[in-house]
């Protein structure tokens, strides 16, 4: 199958990543603010890239299959 067009792929990461970071500040935000910014990002970053990757972007590209390849 044909690649969408890389501005459609960043409208989806952009939709997918937002929320997720959100959240995640949100829920670990007090928990993790003591610590060091490399160790917090790191953190965050173990959590965000496997749910992108895995979960939200598949998922994403289902519900907007239609949209990405016209």
């Amino acid at each position: 199958m044909k690649q969408p067009p890389k501005w459609k792929f960043a409208i989806m990461v952009w939709i997918a990543i937002y929320p997720a970071i959100t959240l995640a500040s949100f829920l670990l935000g007090d928990s993790i603010q003591n610590l060091p910014l490399a160790i917090r990002t790191l953190i965050m970053t173990g959590i965000l890239v496997p749910l992108m990757v895995f979960i939200l972007l598949p998922l994403l590209g289902k519900i907007m299959k239609n949209w990405l390849h016209k």
